[in-house]
């Protein structure tokens, strides 16, 4: 027999020794009943839930759901039932469906936040003998805003110096929230207190902490307790819940100021005082007054901190701070004066306090009008009378309170020019002839006196200077003085003054340097040692005669063997092609006349000496000379004597020579 997956099965009879079959196939179909040997199971072996507290009876927490293998459409073996193991009086299932429910009101998350339940499942619809399976369901309560906050105590002491900076924090209180997340974020804030201006409460965002902090400086020596009411409320609240009672909670802060040793206060934050520019020296001007704000209140002492009134104008008296003059004030220099005044405990100098002090000086008609600037004023040569040249203005470094006046005239009467006040701080020059000549006066010097209008008046003179000029038929200035076409061309005569002086040293620049130059190139006295004309060398000095003993030492000549063998000649310039050697002199010698032959017999018929004659004066002719004198100055009276046609038969070389006194000659014949 055989048998299928569908409880179909096939027998059929056969001979065991044969093994042939005996009869047909017969057909059966196996019917299985079944048992319950199968016992539930959950989808989950655990089931995470969660719900608000609060929350009413019968609210939906979870389902939960259990199969079971055995038959379902036979008899109970897969029917189930849930029923709750743990959990009970809180939650609730529903036996059919298997869904979890809120059994009990007024779950508080603050008083327990998790749960866990046990539910079980049974087959055979519950009756006994029937199998079962269990699951655990975590149930957890979900925070909503139930609970206000409140504050630990009813009252919180908290201390602070009295130096305490504004800002600065004294000190942090905290409400209690049994709530979470923004449930449980609080906002604190002073509802009442004597010490509502001086502090102030700020939320840390981060702790939910109130953190009192300093609103005004505190004073120990005025109030040594401050306090104030402080209130907490949730930000985030639940209408749903109101009736929980008020979401808010109050408490007394009180804050004690320690007292500091301080440094003095001022009366005021900043003195303005003012004064009259021609206030005498030593009067006050003002007082400044401070004091010791500490308990034991000892004496205070003044002083003017230096470096804010470099010029030590004033002086302030280090007692009762009254400040005096000590300088010669000046509106017009400087017209606010400011400088720090000290105030320090005269047994503890570092306690020091600082003061602004402004002193405004008041101005005193004390300076004159003048020009507004330096005006340069022509007039025509062809002008008319009474034609306008010029329109003037004022200034006055004094500051009236009703603005400036000023008034115009001439010092005397003038024939040439008056002026017209324009009764608007301006006056014009006019003409009062025509006919003005750059020749007879190139300048006239007009003083005009500008007066003001306050008290006292002050007036001064200034002098315009007018020039003429001659102008073209369409007024424009053609020519003038050179000081007027200076002027209009914008110089000074300091500008005109620097300009000359750079021209010259530059013009002496330029001549140094040609001198210098031609210097340089100064050719030689004698050019070339092939030139066969006389070389005549003139000494411009002639010596003093035969009584001369300090033109010349004498004792040269009269003993020529001291002279230096190799000394070169005095009338040429030493430059030859071989060396020059001049043989010893002669050892004794009679007289100058000797030793002048001896000389020339030298030069003669020395190889070295050049092609031409040379010309020596000496200052000494010697005793009992027989040729007198050898001079060529009285030459000059006996040159007619000679003639120098002979000259011109000497070749070209000569030429030039011959040309001179041959000429000559003639000229002096004739």
């Amino acid at each position: 027999m055989t048998c299928q997956i569908s409880n179909l099965c096939i027998a059929q009879a056969f001979n065991k020794i044969t093994g042939l079959p005996l009869e047909p196939a017969t057909e059966f179909i196996v019917k299985i009943h079944d048992i319950n040997d199968n016992e539930p199971k959950f989808t989950k072996a655990v089931y995470t839930a969660s719900v608000p507290e609060m929350s009413d009876v019968g609210t939906f927490v979870i389902e939960v759901n259990a199969t079971d293998a055995d038959d379902a459409t036979y008899g109970n073996s897969a029917k189930l039932v849930y029923s709750i193991l743990q959990g009970q009086p809180y939650f609730s299932v529903e036996p059919e469906t298997g869904i979890v429910r809120i059994a009990l009101s007024n779950m508080d998350r603050e008083v327990r936040k998790e749960y866990q339940v046990i539910i079980q499942a049974k087959d055979m619809a519950g009756q006994m003998g029937g199998l079962s399976g269990t699951t655990m369901v975590n149930v957890t309560l979900t925070d909503v805003n139930d609970s206000p906050p409140r504050f630990a105590y009813s009252s919180y002491h908290l201390s602070t110096y009295e130096s305490a900076e504004i800002g600065s924090t004294v000190g942090r209180i905290k409400a209690n929230d049994g709530d979470e997340g923004e449930n449980a974020e609080m906002k604190y804030r002073i509802v009442d207190g004597d010490g509502k201006e001086y502090l102030d409460i700020i939320t840390d965002e981060i702790t939910q902490e109130g953190v009192i902090v300093v609103k005004k400086k505190l004073d120990y020596e005025s109030k040594r307790v401050y306090t104030v009411k402080v209130e907490v409320t949730n930000t985030h609240q639940d209408p749903n819940f109101t009736v929980l009672g008020p979401f808010l909670d109050t408490a007394i802060i009180k804050v004690t100021a320690k007292d500091v040793d301080e440094p003095p206060v001022f009366s005021r934050p900043q003195f303005v005082f003012e004064v009259n520019e021609d206030t005498p020296k030593g009067i006050a001007i003002g007082t400044i007054t401070a004091w010791d704000p500490d308990a034991t209140h000892y004496p205070i002492q003044y002083a003017i901190d230096q470096h804010t009134d470099p010029e030590r104008l004033y002086h302030i008296d280090p007692k009762n701070g009254s400040i005096t003059i000590i300088k010669s004030l000046d509106r017009e220099v400087s017209k606010w004066h400011n400088i720090s005044v000290l105030a320090s405990e005269m047994n503890n100098p570092h306690q020091r306090s600082r003061v602004p002090v402004l002193i405004k000086v008041l101005d005193v008609n004390d300076n004159a009008p003048e020009f507004a600037m330096i005006y340069e004023t022509f007039v025509s040569k062809s002008c008319l009378p009474f034609q306008l040249i010029q329109t003037i203005s004022a200034i006055d470094t004094d500051d009236p309170l009703v603005g400036h006046k000023f008034v115009f005239s001439l010092s005397s009467m003038n024939p040439n020019f008056t002026i017209f006040d324009n009764e608007d701080n301006t006056a014009r020059i006019l003409t009062r002839r025509s006919g003005f000549n750059r020749r007879e006066m190139s300048v006239y010097y007009l003083p005009v006196v500008i007066s003001d209008s306050d008290y006292p008046i002050q007036s001064s003179t200034s002098t315009l200077t007018i020039r003429v000029c001659s102008c073209d038929a369409t007024g424009n200035m053609r020519s003038c003085s050179v000081d007027a076409l200076l002027l209009s061309a914008g110089l000074s005569t300091g500008a005109l003054v620097a300009i000359l002086l750079c021209v010259l040293i530059l013009l002496m620049i330029v001549v140094l340097f040609s001198a210098l130059k031609k210097q340089r190139r100064k050719e030689p006295l004698i050019i070339s040692k092939e030139d066969i004309r006389d070389n005549v060398v003139s000494y411009n000095d002639e010596g003093g005669g035969e009584e001369d003993t300090q033109a010349f030492d004498i004792g040269t000549l009269r003993h020529p063997e001291v002279v230096e063998s190799n000394q070169l000649r005095r009338d040429i310039i030493p430059e030859m092609l071989f060396p020059y050697h001049r043989p010893s002199p002669m050892k004794e010698c009679a007289d100058v006349r000797d030793f002048i032959i001896s000389r020339l017999q030298e030069n003669d018929t020395d190889p070295s000496a050049p092609p031409y004659d040379s010309l020596a004066t000496y200052a000494y002719e010697g005793n009992g000379s027989i040729a007198e004198s050898l001079s060529s100055l009285e030459s000059s009276a006996t040159e007619g004597d000679h003639e120098y046609d002979y000259l011109s038969n000497w070749g070209p070389q000569f030429k030039k020579l011959a040309d001179m006194y041959i000429s000559k000659d003639t000229g002096v014949a004739n």
